[in-house]
């Protein structure tokens, strides 16, 4: 499987602004992009016009980066939005909340979506007693999130819930004392804490 294997702070700083992708670091001061608050590379420090084009791209990117979702599987994500009833951008970050691995970081079990992406994959949770170990698979109302059994022991989760200061989304109800999470409704415009110019994405596929 494809994946991102370079430095992580590379990406914040190309898209200007913390992503968020390597979880307590991004809040400290050696955060890449708090020390070197400019675009990597050679010319990273110098001044460029953007075009519209170019806006558009740079936003696709963003949003990609922050869900850790490679291009193919983005296209295919934003074709089942604008197929959906309702407006394509917000419907595409609906799915993309709604994805297993960004459910688990939204619970507050996992310190990055990358993290939350690794735990999925090992087969640390459930989905209404079934094994789940499908990063991209999508929650739905009334799904029971609950980390496994064999797994409640780990040093790793057991660290996770007793540190736990997140603010979880209203529509995830967690339950830290049975490390669990129902899925109370569907995730809207206002549940998504980022800075997100949505119809930029919309306008760049829709070419």
């Amino acid at each position: 499987m494809a994946r991102y294997t370079d430095a992580s702070c590379r990406l914040c700083r190309r898209e200007g602004m913390k992503l968020f992708l390597k979880g307590d670091r991004c809040y400290t001061e050696k955060c890449g992009i708090s020390k070197r608050p400019y675009a990597p590379g050679q010319h990273g420090q110098g001044r460029k016009k953007v075009s519209n084009y170019g806006e558009q791209l740079r936003e696709k990117q963003k949003v990609k980066r922050i869900y850790g979702v490679l291009e193919t599987q983005f296209r295919n994500t934003f074709e089942r939005a604008e197929n959906m009833p309702g407006i394509a951008g917000e419907n595409l970050l609906n799915l993309l909340e709604r994805r297993l691995d960004n459910t688990v970081y939204r619970m507050g079990l996992a310190q990055s979506r990358k993290e939350a992406r690794q735990l999925v994959r090992h087969g640390h949770f459930n989905i209404n007693g079934h094994k789940a170990n499908i990063p991209s698979m999508l929650v739905h109302v009334g799904d029971v999130i609950t980390v496994k059994e064999t797994s409640r022991s780990s040093a790793k989760i057991k660290a996770l819930v007793e540190n736990h200061t997140r603010v979880t989304p209203k529509w995830i109800d967690v339950n830290l004392e049975s490390m669990s999470a129902k899925v109370v409704a569907n995730p809207t415009r206002e549940d998504v804490d980022l800075e997100i110019a949505e119809h930029l994405i919309v306008e760049l596929y829709s070419k």
